[in-house]
């Protein structure tokens, strides 16, 4: 039974998003079916979005707010610049007056700008989902995937609205189908540029002597299917470029019912057929690109980056060969059913090595630590200890995502430390930290760690080590 417990905590730390009080004794009689049993829920990797807009309407909305706001700044100035002439033609007892009477009245609390309010609406939905669920282990997929084809929150509104559309309903589904919503999102478009791509041959390039960008093209091969260096070379991209263009995003100015949505503009997109690694396209307008995308979602390198960015992320930075070509075999013979990969993963032997080798990211740390104490988390907190430890909500430093190994998070563990402390001091004298402790790590824990927090001097102390404790930090 022993045994069987330290599986079940395993299983919830190393998939899933940490335990909550009693989650172990949950699956302790079938760890990896509990897993399973998760993947076949009804609706799985969904969120409620009844409150929340879509990624068209989210651009639509701020783009009038921002028209609004830019009006009644230039109403603004235009008033002031006339209050000033009166003042300057009025006499100098006049003036005064006018001035007191101009004087503005402080606003007790200033409202939260609407774009600044979509990300937040978005997060909480997020990471609402994220300390509910049962064990976390789609939920860690959708973040996965999420972080595989990442956006920038900096270059778009949309990038909540990406996750919902482009990720969530596709997560247990076949990886081609979600590599065709990555790709062809407005969030996706923008983040990568290809909106400004323009055939250079097209009716758009001539009359507008506007050209090519490649990074969309470049992204998709290297990042998103076949990995850096593989079977693709540089003229692979420059063809697949060219390929891509006219995937633009409907204009938000002139189209108020549609603006923000994907088009496929003919009159920007390169004339002709093309090749990529050997295959030849002929020119059927957007459905070139999508049959790209189709044949990449099956290509054997696909296979094999998807599976070693999965075992890389839930196992070992430098994971199994065995486990590799396992989940590499499984994604081909399925037609790249996730589902079915994210099986295989969990009944692989070597999934469940005991030695818990990977730092949870700060994300996963942050919601494993709402978990384990029954908060439910201030969505404002959240997004800022992101910060503060280096994972942006949304905000990847550059378009491989976050890393995925252990020591890029090393340096940030000060910081973590000084969270840690923070949130003790603020909710552990409700709590029992000595149970919480027994509840999340107590089959794993070292000799060490129950000493430690055994002989902590307080409450918050207890908490603190707790939180730090290898047992909690890793996965």
């Amino acid at each position: 039974m022993a045994r069987d417990k330290k599986s079940a905590a395993l299983a919830l730390h190393r998939f899933g998003l940490g335990p909550r009080a009693g989650a172990i004794e949950a699956i302790v009689s079938d760890p990896q079916g509990a897993l399973i049993a998760e993947l076949d829920r009804p609706e799985a990797g969904l969120v409620a979005a009844a409150d929340l807009r879509s990624s068209g309407a989210a651009n639509r909305a701020v783009f009038e707010y921002n028209a609004e706001r830019t009006a009644k700044d230039k109403l603004e100035r235009r008033r002031r610049e006339a209050a000033q002439k009166l003042a300057e033609n009025s006499s100098s007892m006049g003036n005064a007056m006018a001035a007191t009477s101009e004087a503005p009245a402080e606003s007790a609390e200033q409202p939260v700008p609407l774009p600044r309010q979509i990300f937040l609406d978005e997060a909480k939905a997020r990471f609402d989902a994220a300390i509910r669920v049962e064990i976390g282990f789609v939920e860690r997929l959708v973040w996965f995937w999420s972080n595989h084809f990442c956006v920038n929150a900096d270059a778009t509104v949309m990038a909540g609205g990406y996750e919902r559309e482009a990720i969530r309903p596709y997560v247990l589904g076949r990886f081609a189908d979600m590599l065709q919503a990555a790709e062809g999102h407005p969030a996706m478009l923008l983040y990568l540029n290809n909106a400004l791509s323009i055939g250079p041959d097209s009716v758009a390039g001539i009359n507008r002597d506007r050209g090519l960008n490649e990074n969309l093209a470049r992204e998709i091969l290297e990042l998103h299917t076949l990995g850096v260096r593989t079977v693709y070379s540089q003229a692979d991209v420059t063809s697949f470029a060219m390929i891509l263009t006219g995937w633009m995003i409907r204009d938000t100015a002139t189209d108020p019912d549609h603006g923000g949505e994907f088009v496929f503009l003919r009159r920007a997109h390169q004339p002709g057929p093309a090749s990529v690694i050997g295959n030849d396209y002929p020119d059927s307008g957007v459905g070139q690109g999508r049959t790209v995308l189709a044949d990449l979602a099956r290509h054997p390198a696909t296979a094999r980056h998807v599976a070693t960015k999965l075992a890389r992320h839930f196992i070992a930075d430098k994971p199994p060969p065995t486990l590799v070509d396992r989940l590499a075999t499984r994604f081909l013979d399925t037609d790249g059913d996730l589902k079915e990969v994210a099986r295989t993963l969990v009944a692989a032997p070597e999934a469940w090595a005991p030695e818990q080798a990977k730092i949870k990211r700060p994300s996963e740390w942050i919601i494993a630590a709402l978990r384990a104490t029954g908060q439910s988390g201030d969505i404002r907190r959240i997004v800022g200890g992101l910060n503060l430890l280096g994972e942006p909500l949304w905000r990847p430093p550059a378009p491989k995502g976050f890393p995925d190994d252990s020591a890029a998070w090393l340096d940030g563990l000060a910081q973590r430390l000084d969270i840690a402390n923070t949130f003790a001091q603020r909710v552990a004298d409700q709590l029992d930290p000595h149970a919480i402790a027994e509840a999340v790590i107590g089959p794993l824990a070292s000799a060490e760690t129950r000493q430690a927090i055994a002989g902590a001097e307080s409450k918050p102390q207890a908490l603190t080590m707790l939180l730090m404790a290898p047992e909690f930090l890793r996965r």
